[in-house]
């Protein structure tokens, strides 16, 4: 059975990216860093619409924003999306 906290905290990860967007970003950033300026060209979209989803995403705790001189790259939260991972794991299995 799962714990409420733990189904808590899955339905906020699954609703962070229930954004198709989102998912893109997320899927940039597992190749390198990058910053909104970079992530926003890669896109096709604005970098106001790119700091919105970035914001949502760190606010989940699945970015991190990391300053290099005048910009902000952001990566992924490796621990974070592992944990994460096993959670969906287990969540799933059908044993």
């Amino acid at each position: 059975m799962v714990s409420e906290q733990r189904a808590e905290k899955l339905a906020e990860f699954f609703k962070t990216l229930s954004s198709d967007m989102r998912v893109r970003i997320v899927e940039l950033l597992r190749e390198r860093a990058l910053c909104v300026g970079a992530i926003s060209a890669r896109l096709g979209i604005t970098q106001g619409a790119v700091s919105q989803h970035l914001r949502i995403l760190k606010q989940a705790g699945l970015v991190v924003p990391e300053k290099r001189g005048y910009f902000v790259h952001y990566r992924l939260n490796t621990e974070v999306l592992e944990e994460l991972r096993k959670q969906i794991g287990d969540f799933l299995d059908t044993r």
